[in-house]
């Protein structure tokens, strides 16, 4: 197995390339890090749908930030 596909045997994809953003974000001088955290946020959203007919919209982070 070739070196640079090591961290394949250990994580996903997805968990390597978040390691990897992590740590460049924390390389970053501090404004440069805030800009970058603000770019990396996700909000996730989600609609439940029932009987053809979509239910309401639900924000997580709005959810997250009201607690």
């Amino acid at each position: 197995m070739s070196s640079a596909a090591a961290w394949r045997q250990y994580f996903t994809y997805n968990k390597y390339t978040s390691i990897c953003a992590r740590a460049t974000r924390q390389a970053l001088k501090e404004e440069e890090r805030v800009k970058a955290d603000k770019r990396g946020f996700m909000a996730l959203r989600y609609q439940e749908w029932k009987d053809g007919k979509a239910g309401e919209n639900v924000n997580l982070a709005a959810e997250e930030k009201k607690q």
